[in-house]
C-alpha cells in the first residue's frame, strides 16, 4: 500500500454494525472517520433462526449509509465482514444477498476462530511490543473470543456461544436484574466456557486484554464512577452488579458513562465477564483499544499477498493432517489450471485478470479433492466436502470454504447433487476443468495433454468440447472410455459436454 491510500473497514457484529476509515501515512494507519450504529440483529432471529424481516431491514438501512460514505472506494481498499449472527442465520443469503448491493462491496461471513485470529491481530497492533504472553477476550452479542498469543502471532483460538445480547434476552427478561438472574447467568456462562479452562489456563499467560463493546461499556462506566481508568477488576464487577441489582431493571438504571443502548444488554455482559473471570482466575483485565476491524485494516495493508499466503497455509495444513498425496494434487491442479486456463481464456491457457481468483480456489480444491479418503475410499467426496464446510480455516470466509467443499463434493460422481450450483458458469467452468483433471490423472502420473484442447462453443446452449488428437484414445483407451462417460453425465445439465476424438 502506497502512502495516502484510502483503506475502510466493515464489521457486521451482533450488537453494533462499525466502518473505520482511514490512511496510510507514514508507514501506519490514521483513522479519518469511525461510524458507529447500534442495530443489534443479533437479537432479532426467531425461534428458527431466521432473521425477522424489522433485523434485515435494520441491517439494510445501516448498510445503505455506510454504502454511501464508501462511494468511491475501490475494491481492494475495503473489507466487509459479519460474524456470529450471520453465522447462525438460517436464511443469512437472503440478506447478504440484498446487504452486498447496497453495501456496494461483498459481506464475507467469517469463522469464530477466524474472528478470533483478526481480534487478536488488531488488538497486537495497537499494543507495545513485549515478551510478554497476552490473553485477549472479546465479548460480543452472541459469541465470545478468547485468544492466547505472544507479540502479533495468535496461537490458541476458540470462540464460544455466549454473548451479551443472547444471555440478556435468556436471563434478564425484560431488563429485569436480581442476584438469583445473576447466579444463574453465570452458571450457565460458564458451563458454555468450561472447555477453555484448560486450553486458557492462567499458567498459560501473563496479561489478560478485553476488546470491543461489552469490555468497553463495562469499562467506560467504572472510570466515570471514579475506578482507575483502562481496567477492569473483580471490586469494580462486584460494585457494577451490585449497581445493577439495586435499579431492578434497565429502566431505572442511572449511571454515569452507561450508554442508553447499552442498558439493555449490560446484564448479559456482565454476567460473562464475571464467569470469566472466576473460570480463568483473572484478577486485573486490561482495556484494549484494539479490535477486529483494525485486524481487518491490518489484513488489507498487507494486501493480497499477506492474506494469500494465510490461506496457502491453511491449505497445507489441511493436507497434511489428513494426509493427503501432495504430489497427486499438485499434479491434477496443474492439469485443472491448463484446462480451466484454455477454457476461460483461449488458446495457450491464459487466464484474464478476473479469473485469478476463481483460478486460485480451484487449485486448492484440487490439492484437497481427496481430503476425504482419510475418513473412508467409499464416497470420499462426500467425505471430503464435509470437512471443507466444517473446518476452521484461517483467512478464508464460510463462503469461500464452502465453494471449495462443492468443487470437491462435485469432483466425481453425478452432478445431479450439485443442480443448484450448475446456474454459475463460472463455478461449472472451474468444476469440469476439476473433473477432468482426476479423471485424465486417474493412473496417478502426469497425462499425455498434447494436442488436447478444452473449449466453450460459440454458442452458448451448445456447451463445452474437449478435442483430441488423432490416436490419443487408441493409446489410452481407459482415459478416452472415462472421457466419454464424463461426456454422457454432462448430457443432463445445462452444460453438455462433448469429447472428440475419443
Amino acid at each position: 500500500m502506497h502512502m495516502g491510500n484510502r483503506l475502510a473497514a466493515v464489521d457486521l457484529g451482533s450488537n453494533s454494525f462499525r466502518l473505520e476509515i482511514g490512511r496510510i501515512e507514514h508507514g501506519g494507519f490514521q483513522r479519518t472517520e469511525y461510524l458507529k450504529e447500534t442495530v443489534r440483529q443479533g437479537g432479532g432471529m426467531d425461534d428458527d433462526r431466521n432473521l425477522t424481516p424489522q433485523a434485515m431491514q435494520a441491517g439494510w438501512d445501516c448498510l445503505a449509509r455506510f454504502g454511501e460514505r464508501l462511494a468511491g472506494f475501490k475494491p481492494a481498499e475495503v473489507r466487509a465482514v459479519a460474524t456470529q449472527t450471520l453465522r447462525e442465520a438460517r436464511n443469512r443469503d437472503e440478506f447478504l444477498q440484498r446487504a452486498n448491493t447496497i453495501l456496494g462491496f461483498p459481506i464475507n461471513v467469517i469463522s469464530g476462530r477466524e474472528e478470533a485470529r483478526l481480534i487478536y491481530q488488531g488488538v497486537a497492533q495497537m499494543l507495545p511490543q513485549t515478551d510478554e504472553r497476552r490473553l485477549v477476550l472479546d465479548i460480543g452479542g452472541r459469541s465470545t473470543e478468547l485468544i492466547l498469543g505472544h507479540g502479533t502471532t495468535p496461537q490458541v483460538m476458540e470462540s464460544f456461544r455466549v454473548g451479551s445480547i443472547a444471555w440478556s434476552n435468556r436471563y434478564f427478561t425484560d431488563g429485569q436484574f436480581s442476584k438469583k438472574s445473576f447466579a444463574i447467568a453465570e452458571i450457565a456462562a460458564k458451563a458454555v466456557l468450561d472447555e477453555a479452562l484448560d486450553a486458557y489456563h492462567p499458567s498459560r499467560w501473563d496479561v489478560a486484554y478485553g476488546s470491543a463493546g461489552t469490555v468497553g461499556a463495562i469499562a467506560d462506566v467504572l472510570v466515570a464512577c471514579g475506578w482507575p481508568a483502562g481496567t477492569v477488576t473483580q471490586d469494580g464487577l462486584d460494585w457494577l452488579m451490585d449497581k445493577l441489582v439495586s435499579a431492578q431493571s434497565a429502566d431505572r438504571l442511572k449511571l454515569a458513562g452507561m450508554c442508553e443502548d447499552r442498558k439493555a444488554i449490560i446484564g448479559g455482559g456482565v454476567s460473562i465477564v464475571r464467569a470469566i473471570f472466576s473460570l480463568l482466575g483473572i484478577h486485573t483485565l486490561h482495556q484494549a483499544t484494539g479490535g477486529l476491524r483494525h485486524g481487518l485494516i491490518c489484513d488489507l495493508i498487507g494486501a493480497t499477498g499477506r492474506e494469500d499466503d494465510l490461506r496457502v497455509k491453511t491449505v497445507q495444513r489441511l493436507a497434511s493432517k489428513f494426509g493427503v498425496d501432495a504430489v497427486h494434487g499438485e499434479r491434477v491442479g496443474k492439469v485443472a489450471i491448463q484446462l480451466f486456463g484454455q477454457l476461460m481464456g483461449g488458446p495457450g491457457g491464459t487466464v484474464p485478470t478476473d479469473g485469478d481468483r476463481h483460478l486460485r480456489k480451484l487449485r486448492w480444491a484440487s490439492q484437497l479433492h481427496e481430503i476425504g479418503s482419510h475418513i473412508s475410499h467409499s464416497d470420499y467426496h462426500k467425505h471430503g466436502a464435509y470437512i471443507l464446510d466444517n473446518a476452521d480455516a484461517m483467512g478464508f470466509s464460510l463462503s469461500e470454504m464452502h465453494r471449495l467443499s462443492l468443487l470437491v463434493l462435485g469432483h466425481r460422481g453425478k452432478l445431479r447433487k450439485l443442480e443448484a450450483a450448475l446456474s454459475d458458469p463460472d463455478l461449472v467452468a472451474q468444476l469440469i476443468a476439476l473433473r477432468l483433471a482426476v479423471i485424465l490423472c486417474h493412473a496417478r502420473k502426469d497425462p499425455d495433454l498434447q494436442g488436447m484442447a478444452l473449449e466453450r462453443h460459440d454458442a452458448p446452449d451448445l456447451g463445452m468440447q474437449l478435442r483430441c488428437r488423432p490416436g490419443w484414445a487408441e493409446a489410452f483407451p481407459q482415459s478416452a472410455y472415462l472421457l466419454r462417460e464424463e461426456s454422457q453425465a454432462w448430457q443432463k445439465t445445462p452444460w453438455p459436454l462433448q469429447v472428440l476424438g475419443c
